[in-house]
């Protein structure tokens, strides 16, 4: 019940203070019992010598792990001073389209964060998974998983309102053309009527199919990157037993982009600076992929934004923005029960929901056979010649 603006700005409060305080505390190595801490202050409106006087309700705001989360935040490379400037200087602003699950997303104004209210269930299941997470990131700073900043609650008003900060995988400055969450199931996953009436829908695995339906053409080196970190993201996934995650995809079409400009051009005169790219390191879809794409590949990477290079079956270039979402739903006992109703309905196989290896093949299939494609070599004219029949042409 408490209002929007009183919700960001208890936000932004608690992080001022938790972040702060976090500074005092000198660096050392993450240990075990980090990642079940949780600290815990009571902000009255009247203030405190700990807190600032403020005009909402009195609330209290935990930090969830604070060492921990601190440690993540410095291996993607963000700075406190960063972190603090991007969430807490100017006001957080709301987005329209809260997800299928009802939660409120807030972006900060520089685009680098989300923040993102989460059910009671999930913000358990993201401190369980802590410790693993930890190790992954040690071993693969570079994943599409989701960035997990920092995990907090507000209480207020007999309420817990449960919240967790991820890095933005849609930045703003570039407008998308097209958005699929892809699961790599068909049952039912087709969007909505009322999605599609938005001004900005999120179309399924069948729609997929239907306007792509030569998926999307990548340079073989980032299709290699990227099914390879699709692979590793899934194995991680399917060892906390994790499934009915989703690939999100947008498209930015540069050459529609292109027309779109010059079409605006004819009626007024648009503004062409160039949008900045995101300042996290490994933030970007991009660099979230491997490395060795960006080392000595084909492509020059300066000018994308961040977006991963790609074409559709028109030769049209566009730059992709991935990222795996939904990740905090764990295949638990109601999971379990739903497949086998669905099971005994339709085609096992198809159905979105199930065991955990199953979902993490089928969602690794579809992405690396249907969804992306490597860009087919052209023969080269050398070889022709050798037979004798053509002369190489110089190029």
């Amino acid at each position: 019940q408490t209002t929007s603006s009183a919700l960001k700005g208890a936000i932004q409060l608690g992080i001022t203070h938790t972040v702060g305080s976090l500074s005092t505390k000198p660096e050392r190595d993450v240990l075990m019992q980090d990642f079940y801490v949780v600290e815990s202050i009571f902000f009255p409106s009247e203030g405190s010598n700990l807190t600032p006087a403020h005009h909402y309700n009195d609330f209290r705001f935990k930090t969830y792990a604070p060492v921990a989360f601190r440690y993540f935040r410095e291996l993607f490379g963000i700075r406190p001073d960063d972190y603090l400037y991007s969430l807490c200087n100017e006001p957080l602003i709301e987005l329209s389209n809260s997800g299928a699950s009802g939660s409120l997303f807030y972006v900060s104004s520089d685009d680098e964060f989300i923040i993102k209210t989460v059910q009671h269930k999930e913000a358990e299941f993201l401190q369980k998974l802590l410790p693993g997470y930890y190790m992954n990131l040690n071993q693969n700073p570079r994943t599409l998983l989701p960035k997990f900043y920092g995990l907090y609650c507000v209480q207020a008003g007999g309420k817990n309102i449960r919240i967790v900060v991820m890095n933005n995988l849609l930045p703003r400055s570039v407008k998308m053309h097209l958005k699929y969450d892809l699961k790599g199931s068909t049952y039912k996953r087709r969007a909505s009527q009322k999605e599609r009436e938005k001004v900005f829908p999120t179309y399924k695995d069948l729609d997929f199919m239907q306007d792509i339906p030569d998926g999307l053409f990548l340079d073989s080196d980032m299709y290699n990157a990227l099914c390879k970190t699709l692979q590793r993201d899934c194995l991680v996934l399917q060892s906390f037993k994790i499934m009915d995650y989703s690939l999100l995809v947008a498209i930015h079409n540069i050459d529609l982009a292109q027309r779109e400009h010059a079409m605006a051009d004819g009626t007024s005169q648009t503004d062409m600076r160039r949008p900045a790219a995101q300042k996290a390191l490994y933030s970007t879809a991009m660099e979230s992929i491997q490395g060795e794409a960006r080392r000595g590949g084909t492509i020059e990477t300066d000018d994308q934004m961040g977006g991963i290079p790609a074409r559709n079956a028109k030769g049209e270039r566009l730059l992709l923005y991935i990222g795996i979402i939904d990740v905090l739903q764990s295949y638990r006992f109601v999971k379990k029960l739903e497949h086998s109703w669905k099971a005994l309905v339709h085609d096992g196989d198809t159905v979105s929901v199930h065991r955990p290896s199953f979902y993490a093949e089928r969602f690794q299939r579809f992405m690396c056979n249907t969804a992306f494609k490597k860009i087919p070599l052209k023969p080269s004219p050398s070889k022709k010649s050798r037979s004798g029949t053509a002369v190489p042409r110089r190029s």
